[in-house]
């Protein structure tokens, strides 16, 4: 949404997707910038976000000036970049240079110059662009290489002079050109210097490509050192973190420890407890069941005197039915002799029997009054034993449902902590697994700067072809303009002087990236190792938990078992069973 930006420079800033997505979503909404640098961030390697910047200079139309310069761009990135100058309506000048678009890319933006029409630079050096491409991309009035040559007086070959002698004084300091002179001269002449010109002009570029490609390789190794100790950054902070886990691990191990002991004590302690509570509810039901066999006891003596009472009482009315039977006799026998007195005998034994009926009558009422209230008293014995049995019934019921309750309780504590143990075992294996992808990061980045380290070599090759071309060209040059340019030969010795001291400062780079590599190297093997030491104490802590679980379980089983059996052995157990 900013207005008042008109050039934004984001050179050397190891861009990557994300930053590569938010420039296209930038160029989609912008509509102040006209100048967009991008030197030195490698946006072509990653093809995603380069194809996300291209559809937004697509849909931009007010850029102009857009800077690209070694961003490792190949032909498919060359490709995207067409299509989006197909439609784009702004842009005016694209620096593509030392890239590797290739042919395939120089086909395709070859392609893409027949619809658009705004392009009026395009910078194509060090792509390995074949000439035939570059030539046809000038057929379009685009500007590749500028090489103007004009011509220039004959009087002024001392100035000539002049400017040799300060490039061999100073070579790579004189950007040498004599095109601002501008009288004619003789044909031959006009040649001879333009020769020279071409040769001065060809040697200047060498020498400029050279000196980007040896700021390139600076910049690189300096990108590459910096990446090496924002792995070793990285590789410090992972060895802290490990060092916190295992040591949260230890003291989560500890607490673990001393939670199960306080928990078996515990568990101990509620034994104890409830043995104790078992020992008075046994002595409480033991007084009970005498109580009960003392009342029983008293009922069947109650019932035996009873049985007693009524046989003695039969064996009484037996014995006056005898007696009266031989009464009978006897008065029967008598009555011959005693008529007079039969009245009277029998009048006075009907009296007394009559008493004695009265009598017996009313002692049998006395006994079954006296059997009526001892089974009033033996029914109101048996409800007070029926009444304190169910009251022993309640509180051994209230006792093993609080049992069972306690039982469910702690077994609901342990299935707790089991599930707060496989949550710390989840949240070490979510660390490992992070663990895991950083290292992964860490190898993509190692495998990144080697695939660096071998575009480098080869650009060194090329750069090493390209001299022996140079020279081979400078050698041909210097037998044809021996005899005329003496001075030019110590020139071109003190240029090969440089050249030498840029293969010994190339060698000094390829052993500092060979260096780096072997440190790269060591680094990935520490890693890995530190990786497996990770696994193998993962490993440790999940047989750890996995013992401390399974002894966990063992005491939960011992502890039921144990009490199951002293609840099936005690004497609730088997009166409860023969109720």
């Amino acid at each position: 949404s900013n207005t008042t930006i008109k050039a934004l420079d984001l050179k050397g800033n190891n861009l990557r997707t994300m930053g590569a997505e938010a420039l296209g979503k930038l160029l989609r909404q912008n509509k102040s910038i006209r100048s967009l640098t991008l030197e030195w961030n490698s946006l072509g390697m990653w093809e995603e976000g380069f194809s996300f910047f291209c559809q937004g200079l697509r849909a931009n139309n007010f850029l102009q000036h857009l800077d690209l310069r070694n961003n490792q761009i190949n032909h498919q990135g060359a490709g995207e970049l067409a299509m989006a100058l197909t439609q784009n309506t702004s842009l005016q000048e694209l620096d593509l240079r030392w890239n590797n678009i290739g042919l395939l890319g120089g086909r395709a933006l070859l392609n893409c110059l027949q619809s658009n029409k705004t392009l009026k630079k395009l910078e194509l050096a060090g792509n390995n662009v074949p000439g035939d491409i570059l030539r046809a991309v000038g057929k379009y009035n685009v500007c590749t290489v500028v090489n103007h040559l004009t011509p220039f007086p004959a009087q002024h070959l001392g100035d000539i002079g002049h400017l040799l002698l300060q490039k061999r004084a100073n070579p790579l300091s004189l950007p040498f050109s004599i095109a601002f002179l501008q009288c004619p001269m003789s044909p031959m002449s006009a040649a001879r210097v333009s020769q020279l010109q071409e040769a001065l002009d060809e040697q200047y570029s060498i020498m400029n490509s050279l000196k980007t490609k040896l700021q390139m390789t600076e910049a690189a190794l300096a990108l590459s050192e910096q990446r090496v100790h924002s792995l070793g950054e990285l590789l410090h902070a992972m060895k802290q973190e490990q060092n916190s886990v295992a040591d949260c691990h230890f003291r989560e191990l500890q607490q673990q420890k001393q939670e199960g002991a306080d928990r078996e004590g515990k568990l101990m302690h509620d034994l104890s407890a409830a043995s104790e509570k078992n020992l008075l509810l046994r002595n409480q039901v033991d007084e009970l069941e005498r109580k009960c066999k003392v009342q029983q006891d008293q009922l069947f003596q109650v019932k035996q005197d009873l049985t007693n009472a009524t046989a003695e009482l039969k064996l009484r009315a037996v014995e006056a039915e005898e007696r009266l039977e031989m009464e009978k006799r006897r008065f029967k026998q008598s009555l011959e002799d005693m008529e007079s007195l039969r009245v009277k005998e029998v009048d006075r034994m009907t009296q007394h029997m009559e008493a004695s009926e009265r009598s017996m009558h009313n002692r049998i009422q006395r006994l079954e009054a006296i059997r009526i209230s001892l089974e009033e008293e033996l029914s109101q014995v048996k409800a007070a034993a029926l009444t304190e049995r169910g009251q022993a019934e309640e509180e051994l019921v209230k006792v093993r449902s609080q049992a069972r309750l306690e039982e469910q309780q702690r077994i609901e504590h342990l299935e707790e902590k089991l599930r707060l143990m496989t949550e710390s075992r989840d949240e070490a294996q979510n660390c490992c697994l992070k663990q895991k992808e950083m290292v992964a990061e860490a190898q993509a980045k190692a495998k990144q700067l080697t695939l660096y380290a071998d575009g480098l070599r080869r650009r060194l090759d090329e750069l090493q072809q390209d001299l022996d071309s140079k020279e081979e060209e400078k050698v041909t040059e210097l037998n044809k303009v021996k005899v005329e340019l003496q001075e030019q030969i110590g020139h071109l010795e003190a240029e090969r002087a440089a050249q030498d001291g840029l293969r010994e400062k190339i060698a000094a780079l390829e052993r500092q990236l060979r260096a780096l590599s072997s440190n790269h190297r060591e680094a990935l093997l520490d890693k890995e190792g530190e990786i497996s030491l990770l696994l193998e104490k993962l490993r440790m802590k999940e047989a750890e938990i996995s013992r401390v679980r399974e002894e966990e379980t063992q005491r939960a089983s011992f502890l039921q078992s144990a009490i199951m059996s002293y609840v099936q052995g005690s004497c609730l157990g088997t009166h409860s069973s023969r109720k």
